[in-house]
């Protein structure tokens, strides 16, 4: 491929981007509806968590607009909420982790009374 195949690739891939995100304005209109939401407060404490781990503060952030669209949320988020919010899916997330599944396979042909016998005989 020659650099102007791409150029116009990549040309292409940009101009498909911007027509589904709109060209950045989805992050303004997170960034909007999140100043809509939170007190400055809670604000800056997203702001932290984001530093720490952006993965957690995009979870946030999305189920705090998606709250905020279903009409669930009436006054802006003070720091004290969201960190009950935060709280919640903390919990959420370590019992997600937590789990664990015993996958219990057949005998095999084995008998426990047999291997009690067994060892009950060099006794």
């Amino acid at each position: 491929m020659s650099d102007a195949d791409l150029e116009q690739i990549r040309q292409a891939r940009l101009q498909q981007l911007q027509q589904q995100g709109g060209g950045g304005r989805g992050t303004d209109q997170r960034a909007h509806i999140l100043s809509q939401i939170l007190t400055p407060d809670a604000a800056d404490r997203l702001g932290r968590i984001r530093l720490v781990k952006e993965s957690r503060a995009t979870d946030i952030e999305n189920r705090l607009i998606m709250l905020a669209r279903t009409g669930q949320i009436r006054q802006k988020v003070s720091e004290d909420q969201l960190k009950d919010i935060l709280g919640a899916v903390a919990e959420q997330s370590e019992k997600e982790e937590s789990k664990i599944v015993v996958n219990r396979r057949g005998g095999g042909g084995w008998d426990e009374d047999e291997e009690l016998e067994e060892l009950m005989k060099d006794v």
